[in-house]
């Protein structure tokens, strides 16, 4: 069984910068597709990026401030934030699926989750 355990999170100001990281333990994560997803306070849960285990495809919701990456070595997903701003604020939350690269935003198909880390970007 796939465990993801994600950090970085914490409380930046307006403009400022973060990098999550997700890190993958157990069976092998080749044919997965990560994602980060987030959920703010009050709404649902929504796709931010998406990149394959096995490939440098990647599929984005939040275009130019967001960088996903990984290092298979590590067996670990990041996040790249810049620019943030206060709507950026939520908890973000590491995914793995075996699914296409093309219904990564959708929430359904991942079979595994992490716990989530708070990122609070203030005015």
């Amino acid at each position: 069984q796939v465990q993801l355990v994600e950090s970085g999170g914490g409380l930046v100001q307006t403009g400022g910068s973060l990098r999550l990281s997700c890190a993958g333990s157990g069976p092998t994560l080749s044919r997965y597709t990560l994602a980060w997803f987030r959920q703010g306070p009050g709404k649902e849960r929504e796709f931010v990026a998406g990149i394959r285990w096995d490939s440098d495809k990647t599929s984005y919701s939040v275009n130019g401030r967001f960088t996903i990456s990984r290092d298979n070595a590590k067996r670990t997903v990041y996040l790249e934030m810049n620019s943030l701003k206060p709507e950026d604020t939520a908890v973000y939350v590491c995914a793995a699926g075996v699914k296409s690269l093309s219904t990564a935003t959708s929430t359904r198909g991942y079979q595994y989750w992490g716990q989530g880390t708070q990122v609070t970007v203030s005015s």
